[in-house]
């Protein structure tokens, strides 16, 4: 089995299975009636009220007019709005709305039944350990590059 196999290459059922979990996921939230990239925006706002669309949207690695459409939709159907920032008035600084904590409730629910479907049959020291190894992963992938990283083989065939 070599590393472009599919079944067994780390990178392949990562990518596996967070689609489906996300599609497991999105499945259940269309009948709440977000999308799970606008949650992913209230979430992230319930974490920092006040924030301008700016810097959400470097959070979310989004670019400013895709956050934009979110937010005049989210805006649009009462989950929150936009006030005047006093220190810049060309900004907006984005707040929830009532309306939104009742619903980040339930998709928050609705997220931990998604893991705990994707986690079915999994020991607490088997999850402690897929966590942990996860987390190991992420932060290798998040270290800068060393400069032996940055040299690639030349691909075949090409000069």
């Amino acid at each position: 089995m070599g590393i472009l196999d599919a079944e067994t290459n780390a990178g392949f059922l990562i990518h596996d299975v967070s689609r489906l979990m996300r599609g497991w996921f999105d499945e259940r939230a269309q009948q709440m009636g977000l999308t799970r990239a606008q949650w992913r925006v209230l979430v992230h706002l319930a974490a920092r009220e006040g924030i301008n669309q700016k810097a959400l949207a470097e959070i979310l690695e989004l670019d400013t007019v895709t956050l934009g459409r979110h937010v005049d939709r989210l805006e649009r159907d009462g989950w929150l709005e936009r006030r005047p920032d006093p220190a810049d008035r060309r900004a907006w600084l984005l707040h929830l709305l009532p309306a939104a904590r009742p619903m980040l409730d339930q998709m928050e629910a609705l997220a931990e039944r998604t893991m705990a479907k994707a986690l079915d049959g999994l020991s607490a020291e088997e999850r402690a350990h897929f966590i942990g190894v996860l987390t190991r992963i992420k932060a290798n992938m998040s270290a800068p590059d060393s400069d032996e990283d940055t040299d690639l083989p030349a691909a075949v065939g090409m000069r």
